[in-house]
């Protein structure tokens, strides 16, 4: 599998295993375990993560795994973010829900990630949601403090706007590596309104989150879209959902699709969006199609 430079001496596969569902349904480290091999047997490697996934558990369900299968660590890299704090789990006692961008908040949230993973870093930390408090200085310095003390390798951002980007790297001395947005056929508006050119200018990399919508591709609604990815996904011997995922690899933005599910034959299935090779027209006419009008 193709893999994309994330920052020095560290790369991504194309495809990314999403674990935000991970502690849904059977949670035990052998299962976890299989889910992850299921993707290393097809070179994805990279597993996407969040404090807040779960309830604040799914770090310390794929923590339990690693544990229970030794070595399986050295295999994968590991992205986690932090930044959203929820009244529940660890965070129980908080009033409402908010964003927290502090240092102090950072810190303890990488060390209790450190913690339930069972690993001494982290590969890649995003801030999970642009924090309308933040203070970029305090913000910055402690990315900063953390890639230089190994905890994190490399630090970016999640559902970031260009202007809350440049805010924050501004005051970094380190690179943000990439910035994990919505993006897909169901969510196109990045193709357009400076989003994906603002990062392409910048030459980062582009991690995708719900790329098929969450499964609304699948609904009543989607139809008319899946059914033109479906007629697509019959030249190369795929589904509609690899169609869906290979339209995102033929752009030329180096965007790493983010994907997630429990089920382990759609898990081992998720490469055969290599299979599929679109052409310009191709592309365009998923646009359209998606967008429900033809470009101008």
């Amino acid at each position: 599998m193709q893999r994309v430079d994330i920052a020095k001496d560290l790369s991504f596969s194309r495809l990314v295993y999403g674990l935000w569902r991970i502690a849904e349904g059977d949670a035990s480290p052998k299962t976890v375990q299989a889910k992850i091999e299921a993707c290393l047997a097809q070179g994805i490697t990279t597993m996407d993560n969040a404090d807040i996934y779960g309830g604040y558990t799914a770090e310390a369900v794929l923590g339990g795994a690693l544990k229970a299968s030794p070595g399986l660590r050295d295999r994968i890299e590991i992205v986690t973010k932090c930044g959203i704090v929820v009244p529940m789990g660890r965070h129980s006692a908080k009033r409402v829900k908010h964003y927290d961008t502090s240092a102090q908040h950072i810190r303890a949230s990488v060390e209790a990630s450190l913690r339930d993973m069972g690993t001494d870093h982290v590969d890649l930390l995003l801030i999970h949601r642009p924090d309308p408090m933040i203070d970029p200085e305090e913000t910055g310095r402690v990315l900063d403090d953390l890639v230089a003390e190994g905890k994190i390798v490399a630090a970016g951002v999640s559902n970031f706007r260009p202007h809350d980007f440049t805010l924050l790297q501004s005051n970094m001395e380190t690179w943000l590596a990439t910035n994990q947005i919505e993006l897909g056929l169901l969510a196109t508006d990045p193709f357009t309104n400076g989003d994906l050119a603002f990062l392409q200018e910048r030459k980062l990399p582009v991690m995708a989150w719900s790329p098929l919508g969450g499964g609304r591709l699948f609904s009543e609604a989607g139809k008319p879209l899946l059914s033109a990815l479906e007629v697509i996904g019959q030249r190369f011997g795929v589904d509609g959902s690899a169609v869906a995922i290979a339209w995102l690899l033929a752009h030329p933005a180096n965007i790493l699709p983010v994907l997630g599910t429990n089920n382990l034959d759609r898990i081992a299935a998720i490469a055969d969006a290599e299979k599929v090779e679109l052409d310009r027209q191709d592309w365009f006419a998923l646009f359209e199609t998606a967008r429900g009008y033809e470009v101008p």
